[in-house]
């Protein structure tokens, strides 16, 4: 039972259509290069030194995440500190790291945008949110209007932890939603280009929470890491279906 790094690599470069996203900041593919031959795969929200002992003890050849070590901001970067134990102990146990990162939010079919808005019932989706010519995330309608305090208790099951929101009206009902997951507070500015009445993230900024609200936008905050950590469960479920490896899941607890 194995599957050989390059036929994984080729898989996941196709099927993400990784070509599509040049401008994005994170490098999709390959970080960190170790055994050829792949048995086990682990997967993860994001590489980080918690990530990457989970991949050593359940044995795995590699490790594929969401937000990983290369990006094009920090590429200079000193390998020192959390960077070089992160490196180090990829390397020393020969285990690959494998990122995708737009590709991964902007999938029609496993990305983070994608799977929320199923889990949340959400009809005629389409892609949402333009980046450099290409979507980040979804937006859908509910069958039936709902309140912002409804959507609200609904992300809280989903997401397991407090949802932040704020409401334009108490009273208002929400149709039409956007989502965006991660760190993309302004781009709720896209939720108001296409006249939509809510916007779900991760993260959002004092001035986008007001903006955002002011302009008529019931606005969501989900946590950065919660909202995206349904993308790579379903990346790893599709691998499980596609090639003969054993997958496990390590699911990060932090709450932002």
């Amino acid at each position: 039972m194995s599957v050989r790094r390059a036929e994984l690599l080729y898989f996941l470069k196709e099927y993400l259509e990784t070509a599509k996203f040049p401008q994005d900041y994170c490098e999709n593919g390959l970080h960190v290069e170790g055994c050829e031959v792949l048995h086990r795969l682990a997967f993860a929200t994001t590489a980080n030194l918690e990530s990457i002992e989970f991949a050593r003890q359940f044995n795995a050849s590699a490790l594929i995440v969401h937000h990983g070590l290369i990006w094009k901001h920090s590429a200079s970067n000193p390998i020192v500190g959390p960077h070089y134990n992160r490196l180090s102990g990829l390397i020393k146990h020969d285990i690959n790291l494998m990122a995708y990162h737009l590709p991964l939010d902007a999938h029609l079919e496993c990305g983070n945008a994608a799977i929320l808005a199923k889990k949340l019932g959400l009809a005629t989706t389409a892609p949402f949110g333009n980046y450099k010519m290409m979507p980040m995330g979804i937006q859908g309608y509910f069958s039936s209007p709902i309140s912002a305090k409804i959507l609200a208790k609904k992300l809280t099951d989903i997401l397991a932890r407090e949802i932040f929101y704020t409401s334009p009206s108490p009273s208002g009902e929400i149709s039409r939603l956007g989502i965006i997951t991660g760190g993309a507070s302004h781009e709720w500015t896209f939720a108001r280009e296409e006249r939509l009445d809510a916007y779900l993230t991760g993260e959002l900024s004092e001035r986008d929470w007001h903006d955002g609200r002011e302009a008529g936008i019931h606005m969501f905050a989900g946590g950065h890491a919660p909202t995206e950590r349904f993308g790579i469960q379903a990346l790893m479920d599709k691998i499980k279906q596609t090639f003969p490896v054993e997958v496990a899941f390590f699911d990060s607890p932090t709450p932002v």
